[in-house]
């Protein structure tokens, strides 16, 4: 039994250095096609599907794929290639963190407004709730008040 044990033990210390090795995922063309624009089109590289520069531009990111080269790499290959524009996603840093905080900031501010105009609007309609300036109660005709009454009379046991 305890050979067993030792065997299995052997086995496991065999295998977990090849499991311990990491491996760098591979880039793939449409990892990348959605980050980056075509220069032509003005539309990310995966919208971008009858321009010839488009074409020219995937098979520069394909040849640098086959390279082995990294996501990070390519997008900066074609930066030196065709400038920051080239770049779908808005740098982290100077005016194109704007474009990353500004509709973030644009949906918390609606909210606060909504939240402030909600709970103002339930304050007022308690304070005239309290002071006996709630909505009217319509009137009923003569006619009619005897007609509801009659109605209520046949329901009742």
């Amino acid at each position: 039994m305890r050979w067993v044990v030792a065997l299995v033990v052997a086995l496991l210390l065999l295998a977990s250095p090849a499991s311990a090795q990491e491996v760098e995922p591979r880039t793939t063309l449409p990892d990348v096609e959605d980050e980056v624009m075509c220069p032509v089109c003005g539309t990310t590289l995966e919208l971008a599907t009858e321009a010839p520069q488009a074409n020219r531009e995937r098979e520069l990111i394909r040849g640098l794929i086959a390279a082995g080269k990294t996501k990070e790499e390519i997008k900066d290959a074609l930066v030196a290639e065709y400038g920051r524009e080239i770049l779908a996603v808005p740098d982290t840093e100077g005016f194109d963190l704007v474009a990353w905080l500004a509709p973030g900031a644009a949906i918390l501010a609606a909210g606060v407004a909504i939240f402030l105009g909600l709970r103002r609007w339930r304050r007022d309609a308690r304070a005239d709730a309290a002071e006996g300036r709630g909505p009217a109660e319509p009137s009923l005709g003569e006619a009619d008040a005897q007609r509801l009454e009659a109605d209520l009379k046949r329901y009742e046991p």
